[in-house]
């Protein structure tokens, strides 16, 4: 919990009167009672970072308000030891009661470990698969890896894990008997159904399996010759502490992902999460230019029928999403409800996973911006699909909504809504282990 600290009150106080406002106008603007705005002056309760935020924007003060909040100090996501694409055994544990566990270990931790099986199986390692074969199980691999990722929309990840678990396991063990050429579409493939499978364990809350599963990803594509995705694997390091309110981190991360030598898809995409780092620290310019670059980057990017796309394909206009994501962290949440206003109504009903995800971040511009009712009637339909995917990162948004709500409590619109969305917010997303 936050403790009261009176250098924040201090600058408040002297920004806002520089500025010429009463105590009575910035609470207007900022949608905090008076009373609280003048405990938190005289240093008598602790900011919230939302309320940081909201007076920055308000008092033009480019981010020295919001850098006088304290953060949790948390380690920079550690990049996972590299692993030999042949050289690890994958084992799954599926129960009847939803609980499933994965864990990789080394050949001889495997053999030394002596564990029993029921059933045993191989395939001749010697044996090298036909071109047709190979050329027919890539085909059916990319059309099942579409489905998959619309899946992914509309159920929790606990229930899609194994099977994309058990499909990159085929194509790695595959890769290891196919030709030169196809070796390199097994091993491409593989790494995009790993990479995947990192974004929904972080889904379920698990940052250091997110983490493991990204660098597989990474050393499943370098073994096939790409050595582009180890770039996106920064943009995927940069979202972990984008979650972690780590500005500094995510924004040092997201431009070691901007090299000259990666593809533009993924220096537009870690120019947009850059955008949402510098928004955390409340530099507004920053934010916008690293936006414009990604607008940019994305316009440049080279499309290809054969390999799936790298990031989301839910959204068409991610820079125009993002906006109004960074909007709310830079405390504009008037101009992010009309951002996020247009978004929307682009996203096709069937992307559950995204609806939620953004509309949970719309409903919370709005009441950041007062207008509870609105709110609250944007929330309402969004929590059976926040029940149905799942998502640890949508539920941080969704914890963030009920605590600006709260101070509402008597609003007969939070008094209906407030009982099952304070349980949604406490929901554990996880329903598994797949950390190693």
């Amino acid at each position: 919990m936050p403790q009261p600290s009176t250098d924040f009150g201090e600058e408040l106080r002297k920004r806002r009167l520089e500025a010429g406002l009463s105590l009575t106008a910035l609470s207007g603007a900022v949608h905090y009672s008076k009373a609280q705005l003048s405990k938190v002056e005289r240093g008598l309760k602790a900011p919230s970072r939302d309320l940081a935020r909201l007076c920055d924007a308000v008092l033009s003060a480019d981010g020295a308000l919001i850098a006088l909040i304290p953060t949790v100090p948390a380690d920079t996501p550690a990049r996972p030891a590299r692993g030999e694409v042949n050289e690890e055994d994958w084992i799954m544990q599926l129960s009847p009661d939803g609980t499933s566990r994965f864990q990789p270990m080394g050949r001889r931790d495997m053999m030394g470990a002596g564990v029993a099986s029921l059933m045993t199986w191989r395939s001749d390692a010697g044996s090298r698969i036909s071109p047709a074969a190979g050329v027919g199980m890539l085909e059916a691999s990319r059309s099942l890896f579409t489905h998959y990722r619309r899946l992914g929309q509309t159920m929790e990840p606990g229930l899609l894990l194994p099977v994309l678990i058990a499909q990159t396991h085929t194509l790695r063990e595959l890769s290891a008997d196919a030709g030169t050429g196809t070796r390199r579409e097994l091993l491409a493939l593989g790494s995009r159904y790993a990479e995947y499978v990192g974004w929904l364990v972080q889904e379920t809350g698990d940052e250091r399996g997110a983490l493991w599963w990204t660098q597989r990803a990474v050393d499943l594509a370098a073994a096939g010759g790409d050595r582009a995705l180890a770039g996106y694997a920064l943009v995927r390091r940069a979202l972990v502490t984008l979650y972690r309110d780590d500005a500094e981190q995510t924004v040092a991360l997201a431009r070691r992902a901007q090299s000259g030598t990666l593809p533009p898809r993924i220096r537009g995409l870690a120019a947009q999460r850059e955008a949402q780092g510098h928004a955390l620290a409340g530099d507004l310019k920053a934010s916008l230019s690293a936006l414009d670059r990604a607008r940019e980057l994305l316009a440049r990017q080279q499309s290809s029928s054969d390999e799936p796309v790298i990031g989301t394909m839910h959204l068409p206009d991610s820079v125009g999403m993002v906006t109004g994501w960074c909007l709310v962290d830079l405390g504009r949440p008037r101009e992010a409800t009309e951002e996020l206003n247009r978004q929307l109504a682009q996203v096709g009903q069937d992307a559950v996973r995204t609806q939620v995800r953004y509309g949970v971040r719309r409903a919370l511009a709005y009441a950041t911006s007062g207008e509870i009712d609105h709110a609250c009637a944007l929330t309402a339909p969004l929590l059976d699909g926040v029940a149905t995917v799942r998502s640890a990162t949508v539920t941080t948004d969704l914890r963030r909504l009920a605590r600006v709500l709260a101070r509402y409590s008597d609003h007969p619109s939070v008094r209906q809504l407030g009982p099952r969305l304070g349980t949604l917010s406490r929901l554990s997303t996880s329903r598994g282990e797949t950390s190693p």
